[in-house]
């Protein structure tokens, strides 16, 4: 199982990214050691907002990707309503073959 998430940072960016172990990978983030994403170590990790999970790598990237080009405003509305994902992906995924995890 893969897992795509969306962490708020202190100055209030949106990190992504993707883990097969979520608590592990959370840890890291929070921890703000060696392990955790270069990013998160410059904008601190406070909370997660929200993760998905799918069956396999190839999915997990596609979601985390188109994740990452929305703007700042979609990824919040993401953030407050998943079932809007629908909409703001359009036809560049299948939102099926996700599941939200929290």
């Amino acid at each position: 199982m893969y897992y795509i998430y969306m962490l708020r940072c202190k100055d209030d960016s949106i990190y992504t990214g993707i883990t097969t172990d979520l608590d592990r990978r959370m840890k890291e983030h929070f921890g703000a050691g060696e392990k955790s994403a270069k990013y998160t170590r410059s904008h601190v990790a406070l909370k997660l907002e929200a993760a998905w999970q799918t069956e396999n790598k190839a999915l997990a990237s596609k979601l985390e990707y188109w994740i990452k080009q929305l703007s700042k405003a979609q990824k919040e509305i993401l953030i407050k309503d998943d079932t809007r994902m629908d909409s703001i992906m359009g036809d560049r995924i299948d939102v099926k073959k996700y599941s939200k995890k929290c």
